[in-house]
């Protein structure tokens, strides 16, 4: 499998001119490239090598401080546990945890339960996304948490590798603190986020949708340069760990799959 390139800061300048050409086309027809997943839950009993793929051995460009491991990936309890520690990794000296789904998923919800790590500088982030390497448009769907202020959660949304689409929402209690529940409805005229149980976001306007099925990814990661963003970077001393309870996506159309999805809500 390639490496995934996470987020528009990435973005080549020869991808993105494919990008201007091959936009508009794409954007007509919603979701014309066909996802191959369909819906499923996952309690994190096992890792599923069917359904995921660990990232492993690299990092997404000079701005994150860490490489990742297979080793700062694991399963126990039920509970999948993404770490951020530090290890000296080729030239950088931390290493975090990524994990992926081997397929695409198109129109539908897609829900989380987590605790985001701790720590100034540091990243929890349950996000959609697709792009230059799976030779599409860079479509993505974010929930972030950023250490510098775990009382809130940022969603956004990249259209053909264009986000500026920010929104800051609270988190009661702390995002770090506890479980807490983030889901997205996505539809082709329409994208709902939720943070447990309440709409926190809506968006109607077909040019700030994303159109193109997506992979599925929780990633734990830091950065000593984004200060602005995700606060001034400053490790703990141990590791730090995102904590995932469970993983649900219900395609569009299908029943909903366990009592407390936001899917059973809304039909």
């Amino acid at each position: 499998m390639t490496k995934p390139i996470f987020h528009a800061r990435r973005l080549s300048l020869v991808s993105f001119a494919i990008l201007s050409v091959g936009l508009l086309p794409c954007a007509a027809s919603a979701q014309e490239d066909k996802p191959n997943g369909t819906s499923f839950v996952d309690n994190f009993d096992r890792i599923d090598s069917g359904r995921w793929y660990i990232s492993d051995g690299w990092n997404n460009g000079s701005f994150q401080n860490c490489t990742w491991s297979k080793k700062q990936v694991s399963v126990d309890g039920g509970m999948l546990r993404l770490q951020f520690t530090q290890a000296k990794t080729g030239q950088r000296d931390y290493a975090c945890g990524e994990i992926q789904t081997t397929k695409t998923y198109g129109y539908g919800t897609y829900e989380a339960r987590y605790r985001t790590a701790t720590g100034s500088g540091l990243n929890s982030a349950f996000f959609t996304y697709i792009g230059e390497t799976d030779k599409k448009p860079h479509d993505e769907i974010d929930f972030e948490v950023l250490g510098k202020n775990p009382a809130q959660v940022q969603v956004n949304q990249y259209i053909g590798a264009k986000g500026g689409n920010e929104k800051l929402v609270p988190v009661a209690g702390g995002a770090d603190q506890g479980f807490n529940d983030y889901a997205f409805v996505w539809e082709k005229d329409r994208l709902r986020y939720y943070v447990n149980g309440k709409l926190v976001q809506e968006v109607t306007n077909p040019s700030k949708i994303p159109t193109h099925a997506q992979k599925i990814f929780f990633s734990l990661w830091g950065s000593d340069t984004f200060g602005g963003w995700m606060g001034k970077f400053a490790y703990g001393g141990g590791p730090a760990t995102m904590q995932i309870d469970r993983v649900a996506f219900t395609a569009t159309g299908d029943k909903c799959q366990f009592p407390e999805s936001i899917a059973c809500k809304l039909n």
